[in-house]
């Protein structure tokens, strides 16, 4: 595992915790960083940092994370994400809304309005050390980890995914993580 890279991850993980907080937004990490702060340790090397965030934030977030010096990435659909990268790290800001029935959804793009998996946003934060995050419930990453290559057959199971499930239902099973 690159240590180096994780730490320089994690430091900016923290920041931007620290400017959401700031802004007053809400993010959540998903992916391999969100199971890693439910284990409370680094398990892999990680290619980016993901979170969600609620569409409506998206151009506060935006307009603060370029006044800081990070740099746009393009290609993802608008109304759907926006990834930035910065000092060789690159972050993905999925959006999230809410339909009619108070549901979290997919904002923007093919599956806009697509509910996303009951309880998502309900995880009690996650911890590396002394940093704090709030992240998807490991439930939740399962079930997106492993219905991924079902609602999007283009996107097969990588060995990382699979790799993750097991490590987040044995600790889903293990005594005092089952609530995740």
């Amino acid at each position: 595992m690159d240590k180096q890279r994780a730490d320089q991850q994690l430091r900016q993980i923290a920041g931007t915790v620290d400017l959401a907080r700031t802004l007053g937004v809400d993010v959540w990490l998903r992916g391999g960083w969100a199971m890693d702060f439910f284990l409370g340790e680094v398990t892999r090397d990680h290619g980016d940092i993901d979170w969600f965030l609620w569409a409506d934030d998206a151009p506060a977030l935006a307009e603060a994370l370029q006044r800081l010096g990070w740099q746009p990435v393009p290609g993802p659909p608008p109304g759907l994400q926006l990834d930035f990268a910065k000092d060789g790290l690159e972050s993905s800001f999925t959006f999230l809304d809410r339909d009619a029935d108070g549901r979290v959804v997919v904002a923007g793009g093919l599956w806009a309005g697509t509910p996303w998996p009951e309880g998502m946003l309900d995880a009690v934060p996650g911890r590396i050390g002394e940093l704090r995050c709030a992240i998807v419930s490991a439930r939740v990453q399962i079930e997106i980890k492993r219905m991924t290559p079902v609602w999007d057959p283009a996107r097969p199971r990588r060995s990382k995914d699979a790799e993750d499930i097991v490590r987040l239902e044995a600790a889903l099973d293990a005594p005092g993580k089952g609530s995740g």
